[in-house]
This record gives structure tokens, C-alpha cells and sequence, in this order.
């Protein structure tokens, strides 16, 4: 028997159930990843879909994936193309039995699986979907996903008390890889030597052995979750999540094990309840399919049509007009060009290294919502191609929450960026780190830095719309309120 295991956003070979069921049935497994090109297609807001630093991280996934698949006596096939074309056509020339992958939920993966399990169907052959991207299994849940509750703290409750995580699988040692049809290279990028993270199972696991066990840092976690600067505040899991590079269950192993050995704490739980969110945000996708990509969201007219996938409706270009003044807005949030300091140095962070934290992911999603009152899926289109730890359903899932369009009951939620900015930056050290033409601004006024007299712009070495720019919103707002 011989069966093709497709990769898709499950890059490792620990705690895989599709590896470990197929090389219980047979030692002859056939991976095989494919990169899909419309992955890498020209969003219609101009930008790419996955832009550089994301598609780096892929391919550094993949090539890991296969390094790790020949550390067992396999191997991977990796193809260029469409899927649904792809898998069955492989499958017929490797004479494939079965092919194995991993269950996704949103539509334009679903369009695909459909296309693939009818070929495969028509052509004598089977098709077996694997739930392995999340805590809980989805089997495990005390309720139907069509019940799942609105609130995130009641469904935490009910799978909490109900539910329990099922251990990890174990790696195979039996694989024999005999295949003979080409491997083909994995594609290759210029190099940004400056990336801060780098990605693969191996770089996953190292991060979380690092985090718990060198640095002990996890019995702080919650306190410093909420800050900006530096990689140690946070656990930065997500970038390998988001690729399936490390598996949730081995995390909270992981945590479970460094409770028993070094503390348990307040701290400790936290991760476990992060992990539950992102949960949430996938049967969350799963319950209300494509509303999630509404503009009017979870509350929008349910009789409203469907878009195709993850289409945002405008039929051309902004940059060649019809949205007026608002495209170039959008691009002064984009490029961290706003004037704001806190939503520049984030939004330039983003840039840099392909990630931003979740205090500042809020407040730039907030005040493109609701400070320039612009399209919230704009938002959500732009981190898709930029974060490295892009998500469909978390990234959707948590711009629908600060829309106030999803699950939360709160549709008003907003943030005062002086607040915000002064609570977790209140040197300013993040902003000057990520906006050095401010770093002579003092303390106390480098928030307000658009308020600043021509004086004050002289002394302090910073011209307004020559140094930073003018602040496209009246900052005065926030102090009143």
C-alpha cells in the first residue's frame, strides 16, 4: 500500500496525526508540498498577497520540513501549481492508494478539497481529512460548532470543564521513501540577512526550549505580554503556529511539564488560555464561514451573498481612482507614514520584520477603523500579506473583534492611542527605537510629538512634514479624552 501525505499548513513531522496514521497502515508515505500560485498574486489593493518576509518564512518551513522528513528515511516532493490539478495527477503516477492532509475550514481551501476528493473519487481513489491544527480536538468539544457560544468566556468555560487535550503522536520510525520522480528544488529568495526569525519545525522547537527552559521566562509571561519592544516579552509561538511548524498540543506538554518542574502560576495558564483562543477563532471561522469576511461581519444580513473567498468588493485599483482621498489615507497607515507615533512605529515594525505585537496590532486595527473610519478588511488584507504569523481565521477573528462586527458584544470598542501609548510606551523607548528621527523628543512629548511649536521642532531636531509627518488626525482629541 502506498499513501500521499499533501502538506499544507502543517509543516513538521512531531505530533502529526496524518504522518503517524499513515505510516501505521504503510511504511511507503509520499509527502509532497505545493506552493499554490495564487498565493503569491497581486492583492487588488496593490499589494502582494504574501508579501516578502512571509514567503520567506514558507520556504525556510519547507526546506526544514524536508530535512527533517530525510532524518527519518523520507523524503519531500515539492510542486509548483495548483493542488487540485497537482494531487490527483501525482497520485495516479506514484500509483498512491490514498492521500492523506490535514482538514481546512474556510472557502477557498474547501473549493479546492472538493475539486481534489471528486478527481480522486473519479479516478478509484480516497481522500482522508485530519483535524490537527488545533488544542482541542474537534471531536473533543462539549458542544456542536453550530452551537458554539458567542462569547469566548462561555465557550472557555464549557471546554475547560468538558473537554480534555488529547496527547501528542509520536514520529514514525518505519518510513521507507523509494520514489524515483523528481523531488524538485524548493524556490529560493534573495536572502534577508536582517529577518529576526527564521522558519521551521527546528527553529520552533528551539524558540520554545529557549523560552521556557534557558530563559524561564514563561512564569512571567502574562505581566509582559502586553509590551512592545524586544523578542522576550512574548512567546512568539504564532509565527510557528501559524505554519503548523510546532504543534499546540506539544506546547502545552510543554507547559505542563515546566509546571511539574520549575512553577505553576497565573503566568503558566495564560499561554494555555492564548492557545484557547486561537481555538476559538477557528471553529469561530468554521460556525459562520464566509460572514467572517463581510464588511458587516458575524452581524451582517445573513441572506447577504456570499463573496468569492476572501474578495474585498472593489472592482479596480484604488491607486487609479474612484475612492478618492481615502487610498492615500490607507497608504499613510500602511506605511507608517500617519503622524501618529505609536501607530508609525508599529506599522514599521510590521515592515521590518514581519511582526507586530498584539497591544499594537489593537491599536493600529482601532484607529484604522475607527480614527480614519476606513474598511476594517483593508486592515486585514494588509497583515495577511505582511505577518509572518498570518492566520486565516485569527487574523479575520481578531479584526472582526475590534470592528466590533464579531463575537464580542461590545461595538463601540475604542482606543485612545494617547492612553494606550502612554500606558505601554510611556518613555516613549518603542517609538524612538522604531522612529529615530524622534529620538531627541523628550519623554513627555513624544506622543504629542504633531503638537509640537516651531520652536520646540527646531530644539528637538525634528521638522514636521520634512523629518516626520504632520498627524493626518487631531491628536487634541485624545487628550480630552
Amino acid at each position: 500500500m502506498k499513501i500521499l501525505l499533501w502538506y499544507r499548513n502543517d509543516l513538521r513531522i512531531h505530533d502529526h496525526e496524518a504522518l503517524f496514521k499513515a505510516s501505521e497502515k504503510t511504511s511507503e508515505v509520499i509527502p509532497v508540498y505545493i506552493f499554490d500560485p495564487r498565493i503569491f498574486q497581486e492583492h487588488h489593493l496593490g499589494f502582494a498577497k504574501t508579501g516578502e518576509l512571509r514567503r520567506q518564512f514558507l520556504i525556510e518551513s519547507v526546506q526544514n520540513l524536508r530535512e527533517n522528513l530525510q532524518k527519518i528515511n523520507s523524503n519531500l516532493i515539492v510542486r509548483m501549481g495548483f493542488p487540485e490539478d497537482i494531487i490527483p495527477a501525482l497520485a495516479k503516477e506514484i500509483q498512491a492508494d490514498e492521500v492523506y492532509t490535514s482538514e481546512e475550514i474556510t472557502q477557498e481551501e474547501i473549493d479546492v478539497d472538493s475539486v481534489v476528493e471528486a478527481q480522486l473519487k473519479a479516478d478509484g481513489r480516497k481522500i482522508k481529512f485530519f483535524w490537527q491544527s488545533t488544542l482541542y480536538h474537534i471531536d473533543d468539544l462539549p458542544m456542536d460548532v453550530e452551537n458554539l457560544p458567542d462569547i469566548f468566556t462561555q465557550f472557555r468555560n464549557k471546554v475547560e470543564r468538558n473537554a480534555k487535550i488529547r496527547p501528542v503522536f509520536k514520529t514514525p520510525t518505519n518510513l521507507i521513501f523509494k520514489e524515483t520522480i523528481g523531488l524538485v528544488e524548493i524556490p529560493s529568495l534573495p536572502q534577508n540577512t536582517n529577518t529576526i526569525f527564521k522558519g521551521g519545525e527546528d527553529e520552533g522547537i528551539n524558540r520554545l526550549n529557549d523560552y521556557f527552559w534557558e530563559k524561564d521566562l514563561l512564569k512571567v509571561y502574562k505581566e509582559t505580554r502586553n509590551e512592545m519592544l524586544g523578542l522576550d516579552y512574548s512567546s512568539k509561538f504564532s509565527l510557528w503556529l501559524a505554519n503548523g511548524c510546532i504543534s499546540p498540543r506539544y506546547i502545552y506538554e510543554e507547559i505542563k511539564k515546566y509546571e511539574a518542574e520549575r512553577t505553576q502560576n497565573e503566568s503558566t495558564y495564560w499561554l494555555i488560555f492564548e492557545l484557547l483562543w486561537r481555538d476559538y477563532f477557528r471553529f469561530v471561522a468554521m460556525k459562520f464561514g464566509n460572514k467572517i469576511f463581510y464588511k458587516s461581519g458575524l452581524k451582517g444580513n445573513p441572506t447577504q451573498p456570499s463573496p468569492k473567498g476572501r474578495a474585498i468588493d472593489i472592482k479596480s485599483p484604488p491607486s487609479r481612482g474612484g475612492l478618492g482621498g481615502v487610498f492615500p489615507i490607507f497608504e499613510k497607515w500602511r506605511l507608517g507614514e500617519t503622524g501618529v507615533p505609536l501607530i508609525d512605529a508599529n506599522m514599521k515594525e510590521l515592515l521590518a520584520t514581519g511582526f507586530m505585537s498584539n497591544r499594537g496590532r489593537q491599536n493600529v486595527a482601532s484607529f484604522l477603523v475607527k480614527d480614519l473610519q476606513i474598511d476594517w478588511r483593508w486592515g486585514a488584507a494588509w497583515f495577511e500579506s505582511q505577518l509572518i504569523d498570518y492566520d486565516v481565521c485569527s487574523n479575520w477573528g481578531n479584526w472582526l473583534y475590534v470592528a466590533g462586527v464579531g463575537n464580542d458584544p461590545r461595538e463601540n470598542r475604542y482606543f485612545n492611542i494617547l492612553k494606550q501609548a502612554t500606558n505601554y510606551d510611556g518613555k516613549g523607548e518603542y517609538v524612538k527605537y522604531w522612529l529615530p528621527e524622534l529620538s531627541e523628543v523628550p519623554n513627555e512629548k513624544i506622543h504629542l510629538v504633531g503638537l509640537l511649536s516651531n520652536e520646540e521642532q527646531k530644539k528637538f531636531g525634528v521638522r514636521l512634514g520634512v523629518d516626520y509627518p504632520n498627524p493626518i488626525v487631531d491628536v487634541k482629541k485624545w487628550i480630552k479624552g
